[in-house]
């Protein structure tokens, strides 16, 4: 995972819990999660819509 080895992913999930405390966590995790997802909704809208008007131009 991006050149990580576990002992540095244990070292930022530490300062994340530092920084965030623990209950603010999950709540981040899902709104990241949530703002991912709808990411990827968009690009691949964004490939359908393309290839939409790529058929029309045809």
């Amino acid at each position: 995972m991006f050149g990580l080895g576990w002992p540095e992913v244990g070292i930022i999930a530490i300062v994340a819990i530092l920084i965030f405390g623990p209950k603010k966590i999950p709540e981040l995790g899902n709104a990241l999660g949530k703002t991912l997802r709808g990411f990827k909704d968009e690009l691949k809208n964004s490939t359908e819509d393309t290839t939409e008007e790529e058929e029309k131009n045809s």
